[in-house]
């Protein structure tokens, strides 16, 4: 079965194909996303990684945990599921206030 990892303190210059190469090494890797920042196009700093198996899995993070990869040393562990979050506040008025009304006659 698969097993996903989580990598984190990733350099932002490491890339998909790169972290699939490296990971190559401790068996065969499913698929490989590094998360990318919606504004700057730039990544985030950490990428999941799912391999084929729970033994390169293992070997994975045996081999990479505390590592230098691209000049960073890496943070490798299995990743945990999502977790429910509470939905984000809406944009606009600030401090739950809503938005304003500037269009009301009241002058004080």
């Amino acid at each position: 079965m698969a097993k996903r990892l989580y990598i984190g303190n990733l350099s932002f210059n490491t890339t998909e194909a790169g972290l699939r190469e490296a990971f190559a090494a401790a068996g065969e890797v499913t698929s490989v996303v590094v998360m990318m920042d919606k504004m700057t196009g730039r990544s985030r700093g950490f990428a999941f990684v799912e391999m084929a198996t729970d033994e390169a899995a293992q070997a994975a993070i045996d081999m990479f945990n505390g590592k230098d990869l691209d000049g960073r040393n890496l943070t490798v562990n299995e990743a945990r599921p999502m977790t429910e979050r509470p939905p984000r506040r809406p944009m606009g008025g600030g401090f739950g206030r809503g938005p304003r009304d500037y269009n009301d006659n009241n002058d004080r």
